[in-house]
């Protein structure tokens, strides 16, 4: 199989009603050389199905599953399934501009020695989270890792470690073990990444209302 440019890791739990907009937001990219993988994080709702109903139509979309592990879990098994040179991600309440991968690919291209480029985000609603060290603080998105809108070089990230088994923030810490690493680290502002605060039951939102099953 040729070895696209871009891996994209799409992780869902109990994500049925949401996973087809992201989907589709991918389907209508202008780049083309990617091909992406859905992790079923354990969902006992029509995720699964769904997803295999994608991977029957799309062969650029594969699917894999495991029970509930959370979504730092999740991303790093995809990334060792992947094999993209670069892997990034989309949320499954979130979804993609449709110049979204080609900017990214410009940037790439025009830094090659790039191992994380990230940032660029137009926020739908409450554009404040959670803090990652106190749930109970509010901080401005801008001031956030955002895990949706990052690109990683897949090699180089697995050899750190990628992801941990974090449920929240886990963007961050990979970042933090990053620059401790030297790792070069771009941020973009073009904001092709749509994130989607209006979801009720998002990670950000269970966060900050002080949920520990989030």
């Amino acid at each position: 199989m040729q070895t696209p440019f871009f891996s994209v890791i799409l992780c869902a739990y109990n994500r049925a009603h949401l996973l087809p907009r992201a989907l589709e937001s991918l389907l209508q990219q202008d780049e083309t050389d990617w091909e992406a993988l859905i992790v079923n994080d354990g969902s006992t709702d029509e995720t699964s199905s769904l997803a295999s109903e994608y991977v029957r139509r799309f062969p650029q979309i594969r699917s894999m599953e495991h029970s509930n592990r959370g979504v730092g879990f999740s991303r790093t098994l995809g990334m060792m399934a992947a094999l993209g040179e670069y892997c990034t991600f989309l949320d499954s309440d979130d979804e993609y501009l449709p110049n979204h991968l080609s900017s990214r690919r410009a940037i790439l291209a025009q830094n090659p020695h790039t191992d994380v480029l990230h940032g660029g985000v137009e926020v739908i609603g409450n554009p404040f989270v959670a803090d990652r060290n106190d749930p109970s603080k509010l901080i401005h998105i801008s001031e956030c890792v955002m895990e949706g809108t990052m690109v990683l070089r897949r090699r180089t990230a697995l050899e750190l470690g990628a992801f941990g088994t974090e449920r929240y923030a886990e963007g961050a810490a990979f970042m933090e073990k990053a620059r401790a690493n030297g790792l070069t680290i771009l941020h973009t502002n073009e904001p092709t990444y749509r994130y989607d605060r209006t979801t009720p039951d998002s990670l950000c939102t269970l966060a900050f209302q002080g949920n520990e099953q989030a």
